[in-house]
């Protein structure tokens, strides 16, 4: 294949990861505005697996290529780009096309990479870190001095809520599978960890102080979900961010009457094109967070951008510490 292509990583049908297959698209200079990116790392989240399966809110018919941040070098840029320049380092932001080892993308969606940043962690930074500021400070309003139980706290999303909270100044009390992986969890700066496979959720969290917390952060809906929603302080809140365990649990409504809790629906993506001058404070706050040194991603595996399908293979099983990136 000619330099004048690049690979990419294509699904061919909406059944799942081994839908994925390499394919090749002819280069193309940016247009104005337009920033084109030698990828170096792909995050990969999980949204990117429920497209392979036409799961997700934003369906897309294929063949299309998953992939919703990179971090890379400027190749060139396109009439009128001010911002950045070629051989800059950047994180490329996209709701998908970033599996593959270019990207063309506009001008306002591309950051500086964070000088404490590798590649690896500029790949793994925005999507997690972005969906905890929009669920935390956004919807939650969570203040200083706050309980934030953190379900799923051992993956990505929920690291960086974790880290996110706690640099904040909330109490954090992270959930987790294994004590192996709540070790992750600690370094970040939870002060309590529960292992729902060995601890009754209410009583450990009884054991760490009152019994109940102000908000709950759920990636994962199911059974603890569920279950959280009775440690919920009156005036709490319950953050919404997504179906890992693969039930969509119903809540009583009476339930949150009583007890005068609040749901709250978590879209960071929707919320940034509803209120992009928002969403862009927001991010201005998480990369000052990362030029002193925070919210570096946790890198759990890394595996070249042809064994994509493997890698979000993993990410089902739900057996990942922090994040996965490909590496074109």
């Amino acid at each position: 294949m000619s330099s004048a292509h690049y690979r990419i990583i294509q699904c061919r049908a909406l059944t799942g990861p081994d839908a994925l297959a390499v394919a090749h698209e002819p280069a193309r200079r940016p247009g104005p505005g337009e920033v084109r990116v030698a990828v170096r790392a792909a995050g990969v989240n999980y949204p990117d697996l429920l497209m392979t399966r036409g799961a997700y809110q934003l369906r897309l018919e294929p063949p299309f290529t998953p992939g919703m941040e990179v971090a890379g070098e400027v190749l060139d840029t396109g009439a009128g780009v001010t911002q950045v320049h070629p051989g800059e380092r950047v994180i490329a932001l996209m709701r998908h096309g970033g599996y593959a080892e270019e990207v063309v993308v506009p001008e306002a969606a591309v950051v500086r990479l964070p000088e404490t940043f590798n590649y690896e962690h500029g790949a793994a930074f925005h999507v997690a870190t972005r969906t905890a500021w929009h669920a935390l400070v956004d919807r939650a309003g969570l203040a200083r001095g706050e309980t934030l139980l953190v379900l799923g706290a051992t993956g990505g999303v929920g690291l960086a809520a974790v880290e996110l909270a706690s640099l904040l100044g909330a109490r954090v009390i992270a959930v987790g599978s294994s004590d192996d992986k709540l070790a992750a969890a600690r370094e970040r700066g939870a002060e309590a960890v529960v292992n729902y496979r060995t601890q009754d959720l209410q009583q450990a969290v009884a054991a760490c102080g009152s019994g109940v917390v102000d908000v709950v952060y759920d990636p994962v809906g199911g059974d603890l979900s569920r279950a959280s929603t009775g440690l919920l302080a009156p005036g709490g809140r319950m953050l919404i961010i997504g179906f890992a365990s693969g039930d969509i649990p119903a809540f009583p409504a009476d339930h949150a009457r009583q007890h005068g809790y609040t749901l709250l629906g978590v879209r960071a993506g929707e919320a940034g094109r509803r209120d992009p001058a928002r969403a862009r404070e927001g991010l201005q706050a998480l990369l000052a967070f990362a030029g002193q040194g925070h919210l570096k991603p946790r890198i759990h595996a890394r595996y070249p951008l042809v064994r994509a399908a493997e890698a979000l293979h993993a990410l089902e099983q739900r057996s990942v510490v922090g994040r996965i990136v490909l590496i074109p």
